[in-house]
């Protein structure tokens, strides 16, 4: 394999990469009220909260629980509010479809790696700010912010090596 071929092997792999990174978010937001029953059955949250004990339970429980209980209510009184976790997976199926074009030529479209580092830098500030209003503890604000650091770096690894594919093909022509 000669390095043009190798370099567009790396910049498909992080690309379907990424594609998968946002399917699996995706796909994340449509059983919120059975992910967040799950994982608050195979953590203990709600044990570890409701048992009677000296000290406080962890920050992490009481908020699980919290997130646990407004779910379950939401979902018995004003299930149509889920719609809207619905239509975030959509979005999230929709721009991982959009990726499929910097698999296919990656020179071409490098555009979308550009786009994707624009939308990764802006979910810090998104879920700083909107999460703070909304009464999102900072620490799992963080967690949030944490899709934007590690979705950038495989778009910044292809807009780069596709930057150097695209001298590999001008080099060829000239």
């Amino acid at each position: 394999m000669n390095p043009k071929q190798i370099l567009l092997r790396k910049i498909r792999w992080l690309t379907w990469l990424f594609i998968l990174g946002l399917v699996l978010s995706g796909v994340t937001a449509l059983p919120l009220p059975a992910e967040v029953n799950w994982l608050a059955r195979i953590t203990g949250a709600q044990e570890v909260v409701q048992s009677p004990g000296s000290t406080a339970a962890p920050a992490w429980a009481q908020w699980l629980v919290k997130v646990q209980s407004a779910l379950v209510d939401t979902n018995s009184k004003a299930p149509f509010l889920f719609y809207g976790t619905d239509w975030l997976a959509f979005g999230h199926f929709v721009i991982a479809i959009a990726f499929i074009g910097a698999v296919r030529d990656p020179v071409r479209n490098s555009w979308l790696f550009r786009f994707g580092i624009i939308a990764c830098a802006m979910v810090i500030p998104y879920a700083l700010i909107f999460g703070a209003i909304r009464g999102i503890p900072f620490w799992w604000r963080v967690i949030d912010c944490s899709f934007g650091i590690f979705g950038i770096i495989p778009l910044l690894l292809g807009q780069k090596w596709a930057r150097k594919l695209e001298q590999f093909n001008a080099a060829a022509i000239g």
